[in-house]
């Protein structure tokens, strides 16, 4: 009995349903005695009776023993019903009926005696279910206080979208009363803009009944913002009433998350520049990448200035700087260019700070400045300044002046601008930009510092490679020298890879090219160290693996303590122009190439060396390998730096270099082959390349500018020679045996070659020489004996003989019959020397030309 009807729920199909259903209203007729003259359907359904078993009946009978209740809500008999309508002619109240099922059901009825003309009277009564009729009341009675005690504005909306129903908090949102806002539609009551959203919104409800959450407009007053929500109101049965709305205050709400937001985009801006400045080590990119970071995010224009001694890696400035110092120009960002743009910066230039101006107050205080006020503006420097002048063009409003301090003192200054169309500086972006500063401040000093121990490493380096490179008969040199570059910086770093051209005994000359590991002052002392024992032991006359078995021996001696063992890569080669005989050996290092003219271009070849571990690596043997090379051929001794690249394999690089050379005319300039190829191997290097381009030739040292190529953070040696033999008819050579008269025909053989070079003025020292050394080969070699001479910038004049052991310079007695002619040798000559070879020993000595 208790379930609600089908009605209640919605429509029934075919059926509209309306409040009459829901609250079930019964009919029914009496008599004056009290029977019942009708039963409506409505009256069954509540009851439970049938009208055919009920009309007739005396409805006392139904009713229980309960007192009924009036309407004053004193409970009376039943029986005074009647007594009231006779009295009154009307009677309200609550009954307690018998349901058919012998449950009792309260129903609420209101019952009017009518009296019809010329009729008996008769009471007709209407009854309702008190159940059902409370929860309407209650319904209505929480509509009620939902629009009288809400915060929220609630309006509703007919399908007219007029407002039918407004609250006392939607009037004070909009700023209108109750009054003049029912009836009328949004474009009536509220702003143009915000009209036109609303019935927007409402168009859209109405029409697809998908609720509009939280669309967040600005206040009709302009101040604040609002939170509107749009719902479809719909019956029970369908039909489309309007649509319902809530409108909140959320001014509080915006505001708290425009300062998060705020807050947040200010943590992102500080972590993006501290990510920006935190690997780069030059001052003058770090200044660009600061300026360039603010804008258009923090501000419109901005600039860094610093003082020169910190661009430049020097100390940093003392407190009793001298008035009126300029300042340099070394970083500036705009949201858009031209000619009052460059005006107002002056990018790269000196700027001079007027006295008493807020520039030069920020700079000796350390305190920031924030001008709020273009008059303000005017005043911050002296009356006529064209960067003042161009900053008022711009429709410059706020301007920040910041210090850039490191270990308490001011580096330089940050200058952050603000133009027409956006709110001024605050003091919360004051603190901003000061905590930016400070960062700044930290990555230039560091840039600083570190800018001054490279120079001090390239000036070590620099002092440690040849100063002069020697132009030795039958060969013609070209080299580079590219210092390293980090991935981070484009600023040139000090390594180990070096190079050196040694002339050696007997117009033969040494090529070496190395590699020593790491960077800075340890990795240029060492190579200048490694450079010097070469030095040394290549004096010797030693072949070549015979040199570096003896470099890796002082690996020890060389390193820079027992935690740091020397590692170092080397070529050392060996070429005699007068037999065009090239002997190289290989320590851990890229293969050389050589290159030999073949029509109009060159084949080029990559020597096959056995290539021994680097020098640092005990119990290694090294091999050499000769090559006879034809005249003109050029041998190319590099580093990795010039092959080696990120995310490439070396050898990609070695084939890229290959083929460069391949593809060159084969008779070049080889200044030009070295300038070709540190360049195209650099833009061959990826698509970060930094190009590179050759220092003057009066730098021993030649670089190719201040960075090496960008695929690689290593520095790069490149050795060019062009092996030719000497000259035509510069060198003779003999051999006789072992015989007494060996020593006169050596004289003969002499003297009539240098008679023949027009050297006769050099006969009888020669000969003497010659004399001396050959006698001695025949007293304890007992071999074959063989003679050279050789013209080039001097005259050197070769002994050999099977015999192993050298020759030892002993005081001879004054009647000891021998023991002089490596005396007279040692005296005579320029310079002399013994090297081994295959078989035996060489004595030569070297006379200088008149």
């Amino acid at each position: 009995m208790n379930d609600p009807p089908k009605a209640f729920h919605g429509a029934v199909e075919g059926v509209t349903t309306s409040l009459l259903d829901t609250l079930r209203v019964g009919v029914v007729m009496f008599d004056t005695d009290g029977y019942i003259a009708l039963w409506s359907p409505t009256v069954e359904e509540i009851l439970g009776w049938p009208a055919e078993a009920m009309v007739g009946r005396y409805y006392g009978g139904y009713l229980t023993e309960d007192p009924v209740e009036a309407s004053s809500g004193a409970p009376v008999p039943p029986g005074e019903i009647y007594r009231a309508l006779g009295e009154d002619g009307y009677w309200r109240g609550k009954l307690r009926v018998r349901h058919r099922d012998g449950h009792t059901v309260e129903v609420e009825g209101r019952a009017s005696l009518l009296r019809p003309p010329e009729r008996k009277p008769f009471v007709l009564a209407n009854i309702v279910e008190t159940s059902r009729l409370r929860a309407v009341e209650q319904d209505l009675a929480a509509l009620d206080a939902l629009f009288a005690t809400s915060p929220l504005g609630i309006a509703v909306f007919d399908t007219e979208r007029r407002y039918v129903r407004a609250n006392e908090a939607l009037a004070r949102l909009n700023g209108k009363p109750v009054h003049e806002t029912l009836g009328r539609t949004v474009h009536e009551v509220l702003p143009q803009a915000m009209a036109d959203t609303l019935a927007q919104i409402q168009s859209l409800v109405l029409r697809t009944g998908r609720p509009v959450v939280d669309t967040v407009l600005a206040a009709p007053d302009g101040h604040g913002w609002r939170s509107v929500s749009y719902g479809r109101l719909t019956s029970p049965d369908g039909r489309v009433l309007g649509v319902s709305s809530t409108v909140m205050d959320v001014t509080e709400r915006r505001d708290a998350m425009e300062k998060i937001e705020r807050a947040r985009q200010r943590l992102k801006l500080l972590d993006d520049v501290g990510v920006a400045l935190g690997d780069l080590l030059d001052v003058p990119r770090i200044a660009r990448t600061l300026a360039g970071a603010l804008v258009p995010r923090f501000a419109d224009y901005s600039s860094v200035m610093l003082y020169g001694a910190v661009a430049h890696g020097g100390e940093l400035p003392r407190a009793g700087r001298p008035p009126g110092a300029p300042l340099l120009q070394l970083g500036a960002a705009a949201k858009d260019r031209g000619p009052v743009v460059e005006r107002m910066l002056r990018v790269g230039q000196d700027i001079a700070l007027e006295r008493g101006s807020i520039f030069e107050s920020v700079l000796n205080s350390a305190v920031p400045h924030l001008v709020m006020s273009r008059e303000e503006l005017v005043c911050a420097s002296y009356p006529g300044d064209p960067k003042v002048q161009a900053a008022l063009d711009l429709d410059i409003h706020s301007l920040m002046v910041v210090p850039l301090r490191a270990r308490g003192t001011v580096l330089g200054l940050l200058l952050l601008n603000r133009a027409e169309g956006r709110a001024a500086f605050d003091r919360d972006d004051l603190a901003l930009a000061m905590e930016l500063a400070g960062r700044a401040g930290i990555s230039l000093d560091n840039a600083r510092l570190y800018a001054r121990e490279r120079e001090s490493a390239l000036m070590l380096q620099r002092s440690l490679m040849p100063q002069q490179v020697p132009s030795p008969p039958g060969v013609q040199i070209a080299y580079r020298y590219v210092p390293g570059g980090s991935h981070a910086e484009a600023e040139a770093e000090a390594g180990g890879d070096w190079f050196d051209v040694i002339p050696l005994a007997g117009g033969r000359v040494a090529f070496v090219v190395g590699d020593v590991m790491g960077h800075g002052l340890r990795a240029a002392a060492t190579m200048g160290q490694l450079r010097t024992a070469v030095r040394t032991l290549a004096a010797l006359d030693l072949p070549p693996d015979e040199l570096l078995r003896r470099v890796n021996d002082l690996a020890d001696d060389l390193a820079q303590g027992p935690d740091e063992p020397l590692m170092a890569t080397c070529v050392y080669a060996v070429y005699d122009p007068s037999t065009r005989q090239c002997t190289l050996a290989i320590a851990g290092h890229v293969p050389p190439l050589l290159l030999t003219g073949r029509g109009g271009g060159w084949d080029v070849t990559a020597v096959e060396a056995p290539s021994g571990a680097p020098l640092g690596v005990g119990g290694v043997e090294f091999e050499p390998v000769s090559l006879e090379v034809e005249d003109g051929s050029v041998l190319v001794l590099y580093t990795d730096g010039l092959i080696e690249h990120r995310g490439e394999d070396i050898t990609e690089g070695l084939d890229r270099l290959m083929s460069l050379l391949a593809g060159l005319p084969a008779q070049p300039f080889l200044e030009d082959v070295c300038d070709r190829v540190l360049g195209d191997m650099d833009q061959g290097a990826g698509p970060d390349g930094r190009g590179a381009a050759p220092s003057g030739p009066a730098d021993p040292a030649r670089s190719a500018g201040p960075t090496g190529p960008t695929g690689s953070v290593d520095d790069v040696a490149l050795l060019l020679a062009r092996l030719g033999g000497l000259p035509e008819g510069s060198s003779a050579s003999w051999t006789f045996p072992a015989e007494t008269y060996a020593a006169r025909r050596a004289r003969d053989a002499v003297r009539g070659v240098l008679r023949g070079w027009g050297l006769e003025v050099l006969a009888d020292d020669t000969v003497l020489l010659v004399s001396e050394l050959v006698t001695n080969a025949l007293r304890h070699a007992h071999g074959p004996i063989g003679v050279r001479m050789v013209r080039g910038t001097s005259l050197l004049v070769e002994v050999s003989d099977p015999l192993p052991a050298p020759p030892r310079e002993r005081n001879a007695a004054v009647d000891d019959e021998g023991g002089r002619g490596i005396q007279l040798v040692a005296r005579g000559a320029r310079r002399w020397g013994t090297r081994h070879g295959p078989i035996g020993k060489t004595v030569w000595f070297e006379l200088s030309l008149p």
